[in-house]
């Protein structure tokens, strides 16, 4: 049974920084972590990095020199580090996973909340 875990996320000033992180449990040989969404209150979730190993990352606009996602493969982990943060990035984080034999089977953290004070 494959698990995603999301840490890290909490009340923050604008300006501030968190590190956010995923942690991949269970059969973790068959699954990829791939990125980061968010969706805040009446929003759709969102994109908000995707990182495919040995791959590039994508950004959304809105955090692209803000944001950087990283991983520790060894840890099963994937992080997102969350800098110069504006009320605007206040949202629940997910962590998204696929299957890595089957790109249709995906997977999602229970997520963990950013809030952004001004």
């Amino acid at each position: 049974q494959v698990q995603l875990v999301e840490s890290g996320g909490g009340l923050v000033q604008a300006g501030g920084s968190l590190r956010l992180s995923c942690v991949a449990s269970g059969s973790t040989f068959s699954i990829n972590l791939i990125g980061w969404y968010r969706q805040a209150p009446g929003k759709q979730r969102e994109l908000v990095a995707e990182n495919y190993s040995g791959g590039t990352t994508n950004y959304a606009d809105s955090v692209k020199g803000r944001f950087t996602i990283a991983r520790d493969n060894a840890k099963n982990t994937l992080y997102l580090h969350l800098n110069s943060l504006k009320p605007d990035d206040t949202a629940v984080y997910y962590c998204k996973g696929r299957g890595a034999s089957d790109y249709s089977r995906v997977y999602w953290g229970q997520g963990t909340q950013v809030t952004v004070s001004s």
